[in-house]
């Protein structure tokens, strides 16, 4: 039976004091929904971007964002059929998420794989278990730096994970703690012939998924692994010794500095979370213009009429007269002056 060794270590332990209060954080926040819908829409670009680009991909993130707007790009089709790919699989879990009792099963992992192997792997390859030995390299030196269990033990060893992850409660173990260990897990098997990293990443943030800490669906802990993937790889590496407490300070450690920036984030947006008091904790619902209107008042401080045409340069200066009367009326704004020359500042 699969059995991690780790132990508890005070980083750990701050590092997931660290996630729960800035849960608790985001799960108050009073977000406005069309914010709501743009952290969503970043969050899946950046894990898209930077989970394929860890991976080798070649497209920056302004041309995945480009290829899931369905725009053309001049790029390799292994690059644009990866980002697509992994697009389609976050939506997968994402639904999964949602799905009563869902649960991490065999069926579901190999459909994962299949999704993200699409039109890149071998049909015969896809949602299957490799049936050749592979060996880990370093890129540069070539040294073989690990090798994976044989493709005989694969089906036993990710039958015995998948009881694992479904039979431990979250009272025996954090959930942060069970996705950490189920990336490091799946990575160490190397289940299938290519797509074993892609797999991982998705299996983890499901897990965090199900385990209640969605944070609104706002976070990529992507982003952190490819900002830095030699460390990342280096903490895979160092767990395969059998001790994975190095690799869990790691993982929470990311995880504590993703969900930090989106409340980071969300705090500034929200006025440090003043709007939720002053109307009662409903939340109002603003175009586009006037968010954008609301953000340059809390860059700059305050707007006036002679910034509309560089602001929205296609836009009549009623039109956004009418948008800064609304904000008005809701009392996020207010106007200092009577003249062309007032100025528009935010409610204090």
């Amino acid at each position: 039976m699969f059995s991690p060794k780790f132990q508890i270590t005070n980083k750990i332990l701050r590092n997931i004091s660290t996630i729960e209060a800035v849960e608790e954080v985001i799960k108050h926040a009073p977000i406005l929904p069309l914010w709501e819908k743009e952290f969503r829409e970043d969050a899946i670009v950046r894990s898209v971007h930077h989970g394929t680009h860890i991976e080798g991909n070649q497209l920056e993130k302004n041309e995945a964002f480009d290829v899931l707007r369905g725009k053309e790009v001049m790029a390799r089709a292994r690059d644009v059929q990866e980002v697509i790919n992994y697009r389609t699989v976050i939506d997968l879990i994402d639904q999964e998420s949602k799905r009563k009792n869902s649960q991490v099963n065999e069926f579901l992992i190999h459909k994962i794989h299949t999704i993200v192997v699409k039109s890149i792997l071998d049909i015969s390859k896809s949602g299957a278990y490799r049936t050749k030995q592979v060996v880990i390299k370093n890129s540069e030196t070539g040294e073989v730096t690990f090798t994976p269990p044989t493709p005989l033990e694969v089906p036993y060893l990710m039958k015995e994970f998948i009881a694992w992850v479904n039979n431990i409660s979250d009272d025996e173990l954090h959930p942060i703690l069970k996705a950490g260990i189920a990336h490091h897990e799946l990575v160490r098997i190397h289940p299938y012939i290519d797509g074993n990293g892609r797999v991982a990443r998705v299996i983890a943030t499901l897990i965090l998924l199900l385990g209640g800490y969605d944070i609104r669906r706002f976070f990529s802990l992507e982003e952190y692994y490819d900002k830095d993937a030699i460390s990342y790889y280096e903490n895979l590496q160092r767990a395969t010794s059998g001790d994975m407490t190095t690799w869990l300070e790691y993982f929470t450690f990311g995880a504590s500095v993703e969900f930090v920036r989106i409340k980071d984030k969300i705090l500034r947006l929200s006025k440090d979370a003043k709007m939720k008091e002053k109307f009662g904790g409903k939340q109002i619902f603003l175009t586009d213009r006037q968010i954008k209107l609301i953000e340059y008042m809390q860059d700059i401080g305050y707007i006036q009429n002679k910034a509309f045409a560089s602001l929205f340069p296609d836009i009549s200066e009623d039109s956004i007269l009418r948008d800064i009367k609304e904000l008005i009326n809701n009392k996020l704004i207010k106007k200092m002056g009577k003249t062309k020359a007032a100025r528009y500042v935010l409610t204090g």
